[in-house]
This record gives structure tokens, sequence and C-alpha cells, in this order.
């Protein structure tokens, strides 16, 4: 493994404003990074184990004069203390380090085409051979989970003993016995 001791690094580090605490407890903690969009960066503290979903932030990246900072943050921590930076922050500036800054930066911006709208119904969804989809023909039996079935199984059963379907649905009555 290498070390990233580069001077942008340690710049990058100087741009921020954190305690010892916060230092040592992104070293201690286990980081997931992600793009978003541009100049989004998904910072997740993994060290949450299943519940790392709680503790996963956007952190906006800012270009200041060539060098990319981790900028703002939507986590508590970074909104409620104006003070010191939150530790997502360092955490993208120190491990994450410029290779994520630089992606983030790098990432295209979305563009929508004015006459085209990018919602898919799901009969759009469904064809994945770009084929057409099929129309019902009336004379197609039901679906098996469709709610009126022509036939049902109380010509299977014996002593003319109705299905369930049939008794809980009113179309039959149970003998009496």
């Amino acid at each position: 493994m290498t070390d990233n001791n580069s001077a942008a690094d340690k710049s990058i580090v100087n741009e921020l404003n954190f305690g010892t605490k916060t230092s040592k407890r992104v070293g201690w903690e286990a980081w997931e990074f992600g793009v978003e969009a541009p100049h989004l960066v998904r910072v997740t503290n993994a060290a949450y184990g299943f519940e790392k979903e709680d503790h996963s932030y956007l952190v906006g990246v800012e270009d200041r004069d060539g060098l990319l900072i981790p900028a703002e943050c939507e986590c508590p921590a970074d909104k409620y203390n104006e003070e010191h930076d939150c530790k997502h922050k360092v955490a993208l500036a120190t491990i994450g380090g410029p290779v994520i800054l630089q992606a983030a930066v790098d990432c295209p911006t979305p563009t929508v085409d004015g006459g085209e709208t990018t919602r898919q119904t799901l009969e759009d969804r469904l064809r994945t051979d770009g084929g057409t989809t099929t129309e019902r023909d009336d004379a197609d039996p039901l679906p098996l989970d469709a709610d009126e079935r022509e036939e049902c199984d109380c010509a299977e059963l014996s002593d003319d003993f109705p299905c369930w379907p049939c008794v809980r649905d009113g179309k039959r009555e149970l003998p009496d016995r």
C-alpha cells in the first residue's frame, strides 16, 4: 500500500479546520465514497455496519484556486458547528483524497432533451429484447392469480363438498351434516 503524502494532500488538509479528536475518529472508522453528481460525493461511515445508511451524507466539493476542497456536508455536525469541519469532510480529504475529489469534479452533468421524457412505463421496462408487447386476447385464459377464475376446485372434491374460495366468496355453502 502506498501513502499519499504529496504537497497537494497536505494543502487540502490545511484548508480544513478540525481537531485531534476528529482526526483520530477519521483514522479509526471505515469509510466508503461514491460520486453521486457533479461536485457531490456520498461519504458513508461504514463502521456502523448494517446501520451505515443512517450515517451517509453528501459532501460538496469546491474548487479554490485549483485546489479541490470538501466544502459543505449535510450532516448535523457540519450544519450546526461553524467552528470546525465535520469528520465526513476530513475523511473525504484525507482518506478519499485527490482521486475522489477529482472524480467528483469530472463527473458529467446530466442533460435532458426538451422533447423526450426519461420516465418509463412498466410496459417499456418489460420490453427487454426491443420487441413489441403482445396484446391480450379475450379468448386467453385468465392468470391463475386473477380474482375471477372460471373453474374452481369444487369438481375435484367428493360428495358435493365446495372448495374454500367458493364458500368464502358466497358462491356455495357448506353442506349441513
